[in-house]
């Protein structure tokens, strides 16, 4: 790397994942997910969390070349059917409250030339396999952040002019930048207090109570229910202790449950989705009675029309977020073709399952609780982008009046 003071900057990332991300307390075992190019940052990780007391450190290391050739070659049967000791291994991780790491790099576009069905059916064999450790993630049973590190084949599909090794640098540069980490700044404090302003949002959408939510743009016009005691949540979370943790950085967001049986009308996306290692374009979907009735896409459409198809839930939504056009991922102009990144730049919805902290008492209910609250379920939870400078969205009362929450893309 040539970025200036690089180093630093990476032991001061490492250190906030392990501290105001994770919150490694002594005890904790932890497993980081990361592609084999990231060494350098995951041995930085490795060491900030045993300094803060934690117990074990695994890492699950993961490789585009070998999984593409796999895609590639093998028989179908293979595709679909998953090794035993996967779901055992899943079942482990959510039984042990294992915190994870899961660190984004990989090309956004990887499996482009791989036939999509192909890519599909292994996809839903592993959401399958993966379903326990997925329940407990979203349930907060246990600690978990997603965070972004530069792949060099990711800096490449954001910096396409730039030469690759500058433009690893530069996409480093920027998620130090939207992760608020500087070579003369405090992370912790800068977090801190962005925490508690995404609360106030937060706070102040508990208080309205609203039944639903109109998105209105050019290309959108959609109504969407709200889940009965919906609770909006902000940037932290806490898990089944109490035990706080940030489970994205960047975060930008306040984001709540719909009630999946109340969505009606048409939305568009704004930016491309990367979804199992395919960039999905220009998402068009039109909702009737809660499921999408029409699906389309310039790019990728077999892929969308395959997830929708995943379970019931997956034609449904199980999370609606607001992010204001200000905030500084979506200032700096960069598509980063990654959702992490994106989806803090614009307003975004989520096809799949609901977070059962999304409403009052969620983590507590059984699931046939849930789903009669509004709350959908599905093996998949995947955003996409719908936010814009000419988004505007308003809240509607049970005694239906309408309030003003975004006008021309920002909080109104």
């Amino acid at each position: 790397m040539t970025l200036e003071h690089f180093d630093l900057l990476l032991d001061k990332y490492a250190h906030l994942v392990t501290s105001i991300g994770v919150n490694v307390r002594k005890g904790q075992s932890i497993l980081i997910y990361a592609e084999i190019e990231q060494a350098p940052f995951v041995h930085k990780l490795t060491d900030a969390a045993y300094e803060r007391g934690a117990t074990r450190v695994d890492v699950e290391w993961s490789d585009l070349h070998t999984k593409r050739a796999f895609l590639e070659n093998a028989p179908e049967e293979a595709l679909a059917t998953v090794p035993t000791w996967v779901p055992v291994r899943s079942q482990n991780i959510a039984d042990a409250n294992t915190t994870r790491i899961s660190i984004l790099s990989a090309d956004p576009d990887g499996y482009s030339h791989i036939d999509d069905n192909r890519i599909s059916t292994l996809e839903q064999a592993m959401q399958r396999a993966n379903s326990p450790v997925r329940q407990a993630t979203m349930n907060n049973d246990l600690d978990w952040i997603v965070i972004g590190a530069a792949g060099q084949a990711w800096a490449q599909k954001v910096f396409p002019d730039l030469e690759a090794p500058y433009a690893q640098d530069q996409l480093w540069a920027e998620i130090f930048k939207v992760s608020r980490i500087s070579v003369d700044n405090d992370p912790e404090a800068d977090w801190a207090a962005h925490v508690a302003k995404l609360k106030t949002k937060s706070q102040w959408l508990n208080q309205q109570n609203f039944k639903s939510l109109h998105f209105k743009s050019p290309i959108t016009d959609i109504n969407i229910g709200l889940a009965e005691n919906h609770f909006w949540e902000a940037a932290d979370s806490a898990d089944k202790s109490g035990h706080t943790f940030i489970a994205n950085m960047p975060t930008e967001e306040v984001f709540t449950s719909p009630d999946y049986r109340h969505i009606d009308g048409h939305v568009q996306s704004t930016k491309p989705l990367s979804y199992a290692g395919t960039l999905i374009k220009d998402i068009q979907l039109t909702f009737k009675d809660g499921h999408v009735t029409e699906a389309h896409a310039s790019t990728g459409e077999a892929i969308l029309k395959q997830l929708i198809a995943t379970d019931a839930g997956a034609s449904s939504l199980g999370e609606v977020s607001l992010v204001p056009d200000p905030s500084p991922i979506s200032q700096s102009g960069i598509t980063f073709y990654n959702t992490l990144f994106d989806e803090n730049a614009s307003d975004h919805l989520a096809l799949g399952a609901a977070y059962p902290s999304n409403i009052q008492g969620g983590t507590q209910m059984p699931l046939e609780e849930r789903q009669a609250h509004g709350q959908n379920e599905s093996l998949v939870h995947v955003d996409f982008m719908i936010g814009s400078a000419d988004m505007d969205v308003d809240g509607i009362t049970f005694d239906g009046k309408t309030v003003p929450v975004f006008r021309n893309g920002d909080w109104a």
